[in-house]
Formats: structure tokens, C-alpha cells, sequence
């Protein structure tokens, strides 16, 4: 019985970086085409929408089994209802993914560019990391990484108001560009909500090795 249970829930973990590997990749390819101003590159995201949507239920269904079928102790339980809201804050992330890249396809790259374009390169650059480092943070057990995570959010946080206010600048000396900000607004937006769902997932990885909910 413990065997059958060790072996499903090596299953899981293995989906789980499945999926958390499309989902990154998703988020690292949508910034490559904003930086390279490569509408083609954001455009091929899409497709990865439905991989995603397909490996969360694959490890739902599978999550699901596991508890009806097999009897899991304390802490399997705790990994298996962890993986559960896991799964669902990594979707979160990559449909967030998308959604920029869906943006990046539209956008008008020969527009004067402003402080706000670097601004969401390295806010970028800051949710990537956190979505890589909670991920690992959850599949090795590492809380140190973990609160790594937890930390930049901060980070973020202050590079969205940061590029709020040059948005907002931007569009009192120039309404003609009030589209193309209100653009990188959205995607500065999408990347905050990517870094607190980076943070649940590092709060998951905690609540896995404490049995505690982070109140933080």
C-alpha cells in the first residue's frame, strides 16, 4: 500500500514539473518577444494554453485518486492538498502568461518608448524569478528559497507603482500614446498578480513542511 502511495505521489510531483515547465517557459518566452519587439514570438504562446489547462487536470484527477484510493497520512495529505492549490495558482500564472503575450502581439513597437518599457523588462525579469524559485521551492522542500520568494515580492510591488507613476507622466505630456500606456499597464498589472501567486505557491511549500498557513 505504502508503496503504491510513494509511487503516485512521485507521479504527481512529476507532472508538477511538467506542467510548471510550460508555464515558465510561457512567461519566459512572452518577455523574450517583448524585448525583442517580436510580435510572431508572443503569438506562439498561445498554443500552451491548452497544455496547461490539460496537465492541471491531469494532476487534479490524479490528486483525487490518490485521496480515495489510497490512505494517506498526516503529511501526504498536507503535499497532496498543497499540490491541489498549487496547481491552481501556477494556471493562474500561465493564463496571466498569455494574456501579456496576447497584448505584446498587438503592440505598436515603432511608438516612442519611454522609462516605463525598461521599468517592466526588470519587473519582469523579478516575477520570473519568483515563479521559477517557488516552484523549485515546492518540488525540493526549500524553504529558504521559499522566503526568497516571498521577499521580492516587494520588489514587484514597487516597480508596478514605479511604472504607474511613468505611465502616468507619460500620458499627460502625450494623450495620443494613452492606448499603448494603458497596454503596459495591463501587463504590469498581470505581472503583480503573477508575483502573489508566486508568493501562494511559496506559502504552499511552507504549509508542506510546517502544517501551518503563512499569515504573512
Amino acid at each position: 500500500m505504502r508503496n503504491q502511495l510513494d509511487e503516485l505521489l512521485k507521479n504527481i510531483s512529476d507532472l508538477l514539473v511538467v506542467m510548471s515547465t510550460v508555464c515558465e517557459e510561457s512567461l519566459t518566452t512572452a518577455f523574450e518577444a517583448f524585448k525583442a519587439h517580436d510580435k510572431e514570438k508572443a503569438l506562439s504562446i498561445y498554443k500552451r494554453d491548452y497544455d496547461l489547462n490539460a496537465r492541471a487536470r491531469e494532476i487534479e484527477e490524479l490528486c483525487i485518486k490518490t485521496l480515495l484510493r489510497q490512505q494517506p497520512v498526516a503529511h501526504d495529505m498536507l503535499i497532496i492538498s498543497a499540490t491541489l492549490k498549487l496547481v491552481a495558482d501556477v494556471k493562474r500564472i500561465g493564463t496571466q502568461a498569455i494574456s501579456i503575450a496576447e497584448i505584446i502581439s498587438t503592440f505598436d513597437f515603432s511608438l516612442p518608448q519611454g522609462d516605463d518599457m525598461l521599468l517592466v523588462e526588470k519587473m519582469s525579469e523579478e516575477a520570473i524569478f519568483m515563479v521559477k524559485g517557488c516552484i523549485e521551492s515546492f518540488i525540493k522542500h526549500d524553504d529558504e528559497l521559499a522566503r526568497k520568494v516571498l521577499k521580492r515580492d516587494s520588489v514587484v510591488d514597487k516597480y508596478f507603482a514605479m511604472v504607474r507613476t511613468a505611465l502616468v507622466q507619460e500620458i499627460r505630456h502625450s494623450k495620443d500614446d494613452a492606448g499603448f500606456c494603458l497596454d503596459i499597464l495591463m501587463i504590469a498589472k498581470y505581472l503583480e498578480r503573477i508575483g502573489d501567486h508566486a508568493c501562494n505557491v511559496a506559502k504552499s511549500t511552507q504549509f508542506v513542511l510546517t502544517g501551518k498557513l503563512s499569515e504573512e
